[in-house]
This record gives C-alpha cells, sequence and structure tokens, in this order.
C-alpha cells in the first residue's frame, strides 16, 4: 500500500537493526489505559465528557526537561480546571506528548541559497541545522525518540499522581494569572470557580479524590516503521495495541481511504483520530469511519475537524449531518489551528488569536444547529511565554512576534493565550 510522508531512510540494515530493537522494548503505554481513554471518548461524543487536547506542533529533543513538561502539563491542566468549571462536565486531559517527534512536510527536500538538501521532519527522523550531516534522516533518532518519550511518561504520571495536579493548587495558579489587568473580562468565572471550591472544602468534599487526574499521551501515526515496531498483543484480550501512545492520529495528508496509515491503524484498538480538512468530502469520511471502525464501537473513532475559520460554517455542516445520518458514533473535535496558518509581513509562520477563537466558535455553532455534540478541542500549545501567535489580551503583533518565536515548524498558543481560550472556550461550552 502506498505509505505517504516517509522517510528515505539511506542505511536500511541500520533501520532493521532499531526497529528490531525497538520491538523488543517494554510497551510506553498500555491496552488498559487506550481502554479507559475509549470509554471517555465515548462519553465525550454523547455531550458526556469534553477533550481537551494540546501541546507541542513538534517536541524536540532538547526541549524534554523537567521544566518545559511540567509547564506544559500546567497549562493544560489549568485549563481544564476553567473548561470543568464552564462545562459542568468531566474533562479528558491528553496531550501533545510523549512521542510527537516527527512532521509531515510539504516537500522532501528544502532549499536555501541554491543548496537543496532533505527537508526537516522532526527530531525522530532528522535535525533541523541546514547542514548535509544533519539534515540526512538517522534511524538511531527512532530509539532516542522511544527513550525521550519513555523519560516524558514517567514525568507525565509523577506529576498527575504526585499532588502537582490537586485541583485546589491548579486554581491558585489561574488565580495567579487573573491578576492581570488584561484578564478582567474573566474575573467573574474565576470568581464562581473560586467561591465553588471554597464551598466544596466547607461541605467536606473528598480533596483526596481530586489529588490526582488521569493524563492520557498522544501523536500522529506518521512513521510506520516506529508504530509498527512498538505494536504490541494485549495478553489479555489477544488484540494488538500500538503502544506508543494511548491516542494515535492520522493526519490530512496520510488520510487516504486505501494508504498504509489508514490500514494500520484499523488494526489496532487503540481510539484513533483523523484529521479533517475543509476538502473532505461526506463519501470520504464515511469511507474511513467504515475502514477504522467497521464495527460502530463507541469512543474508538474521533474525526478532528481542520477547516480554518473562513470555512468551518460553510463546510462542516455537510459532513456532520451525513455522518449523524448514518448513525456512526463519532468524537466530534476542532482544531483550529493548522486551518489558519500565514506568513507575517516580517516572514514569520504565525496565526491570529482572534481567528483561531473564531473557529472554535464556528465549530459550536455547527454543532449547536444540528443538534449535534461538540466533544473536543485539539491546540497547539507551551507553557512558555513565547511570542509565535499574534493577538490575544498582550495584543501581540508582527513586531512583537521576534521577541520569543522559538517554534521550529509550526507557531503555538503561549500560555497566557492558553488559558484565554480556556475561559471562552468555557463560555461556548455554557451556550451550546
Amino acid at each position: 500500500m502506498p505509505a505517504a510522508q516517509q522517510p528515505t531512510w539511506p542505511d536500511l540494515e541500520a533501520l532493521h537493526r532499531v526497529t528490531a530493537e525497538l520491538q523488543a522494548s517494554p510497551p510506553l503505554v498500555f491496552a488498559g489505559e487506550a481502554d479507559r481513554l475509549r470509554g471517555h471518548l465515548a462519553a465525550a461524543s454523547r455531550g458526556e465528557a469534553f477533550l481537551l487536547q494540546g501541546g507541542d506542533c513538534a517536541e524536540i529533543f532538547a526541549e524534554a526537561t523537567a521544566d518545559r513538561i511540567r509547564n506544559k502539563i500546567k497549562t493544560i491542566l489549568q485549563m481544564a480546571i476553567v473548561l470543568t468549571y464552564g462545562a459542568s462536565l468531566p474533562i479528558i486531559k491528553m496531550g501533545r506528548m510523549a512521542g510527537q517527534y516527527a512532521k509531515p512536510r510539504s516537500s522532501d527536500d528544502e532549499v536555501r541559497d541554491g543548496l537543496t538538501l532533505p527537508a526537516y521532519r522532526g527530531d525522530a527522523v532528522n535535525g533541523h541545522d541546514f547542514t548535509l550531516q544533519s539534515r540526512t534522516p538517522d534511524p538511531e533518532r527512532l530509539l532516542r525518540a522511544y527513550h525521550t518519550s519513555a523519560s516524558t511518561l514517567n514525568l507525565i504520571r509523577a506529576f498527575s499522581a504526585g499532588g502537582f495536579a490537586d485541583m485546589r493548587r491548579v486554581h491558585e495558579w489561574n488565580r495567579g494569572f487573573m491578576t492581570n489587568p488584561a484578564y478582567a473580562r474573566y474575573e467573574l468565572l474565576a470568581g464562581e470557580i473560586d467561591r465553588a471550591i471554597r464551598f466544596m472544602a466547607a461541605a467536606g468534599a473528598d480533596f483526596d479524590a481530586l489529588r490526582t487526574v488521569e493524563f492520557f499521551s498522544s501523536h500522529e501515526a506518521l512513521l510506520l516503521d516506529y508504530e509498527r515496531a512498538l505494536t504490541r498483543i494485549d495478553s489479555r484480550s489477544g488484540l494488538p495495541y500500538d503502544c506508543s501512545a494511548h491516542f494515535l492520529w492520522i493526519g490530512e495528508r496520510t488520510r487516504e481511504a486505501d494508504g498504509a496509515h489508514v490500514d494500520f491503524l484499523s488494526r489496532v484498538h487503540n481510539p484513533i483520530g483523523i484529521k479533517l480538512g475543509p476538502t473532505t468530502t461526506a463519501e470520504q469520511a464515511l469511507a474511513l469511519a467504515d475502514r477504522i471502525n467497521p464495527d460502530g464501537i463507541p469512543g474508538r473513532l474521533t474525526f478532528i475537524t481542520r477547516m480554518g475559520a473562513g470555512l468551518v460554517r460553510e463546510v462542516l455542516p455537510p459532513l456532520v449531518e451525513r455522518v449523524t445520518a448514518e448513525a456512526i458514533p463519532v468524537t466530534w473535535v476542532c482544531d483550529p489551528m493548522h486551518g489558519n496558518t500565514f506568513a507575517s509581513p516580517s516572514g514569520y509562520k504565525t496565526r491570529d488569536f482572534g481567528v483561531v477563537l473564531d473557529e472554535v466558535r464556528g465549530f459550536f455553532e455547527v454543532h449547536r444547529e444540528l443538534g449535534t455534540v461538540p466533544g473536543g478541542l485539539h491546540v497547539e500549545l507551551t507553557g512558555d511565554d513565547v511570542t509565535e501567535v499574534m493577538g490575544g489580551s498582550e495584543e501581540i503583533d508582527d513586531l512583537g512576534l521576534s521577541r520569543r518565536y522559538e517554534t521550529l515548524v509550526d507557531p503555538r498558543l503561549n500560555h497566557q493565550q492558553s488559558l484565554e481560550m480556556a475561559f471562552q472556550v468555557a463560555e461556548m461550552i455554557r451556550e451550546r
């Protein structure tokens, strides 16, 4: 089958040696964890929960430090507190973390000053430095991706279970965020959350039960050599699971129904997502659903729509209507980032925060009008104070992008923009 977006590995013997070592390595996640997530996503498809999925566009080995991982988890947890209160629903917390080390590219090559080299495909494949040595795909990087993912998951589990995720502590972080005068419009909701937590404490609520959270990992299942090597047979059920992450998704560039990515992920029993861009037809969506989830298992299939703010209200309704008419169980999730990328006047690849929010707003409007369920949000974010996305209450402009533009691929919401989004999405959930 055709396998799009795969590296051209120059040393196949080295690749086979690496994949054999990965096949003999312990799994990064377990089948039971993936099964629990599938149940949560089924609840989100019915409007009984809401998915918050966030993290880097492309993780970088050098940034897999305790501080950076903690800051991303902290940001997602803060957003989840706001959404939990706004939605009065459980929030499924999922990171684009511990495996998002590869990215599809529009061209196999990059040209600079007349020099042509392989495109940067993420740290799991090659380096970002524009040299032949750096850009040559190296299968040893797959091993480094595995080990870095393992250490990241260790930290995620420690932070999730060690009191770092205590609801009271996370809310205190939100209150610190609210001291910025730029966020005065959110003081009412923050005050309501504060009163609710104080009421729970006064009523003798069991805060021990709120000290830990479930935090799931996810990434795009792009590199088939890596994903196949980490597939394991569950000892309880005898079924195959891709144990590189709890949740895997198929990107817009690799979602051909007769392609290798769809075929591979149709055979593993993790919950699976598929990115749907503005050119997706209803027939394509139905064909993908039939390949990935022929038995109609709730929570198995998530459609992550990335239409662009200018098109979401036009192109999303026919897809939702047709899938709903066929009674196909799907969790609908909005990715408002990838359809709204542009180059700023100074040449930075960026997004406008107001436009990103408008796509989320359009996503909610479509589902409200059709009587269907908006099941979640998928965003690229970081816990650091970068300046990569224009706008927001900080009013980052084209000149401001240069202050701290750090991404190697796509621009991310910074910590404050992420929280601002959470407050606004909480209002949308209340209105749905």
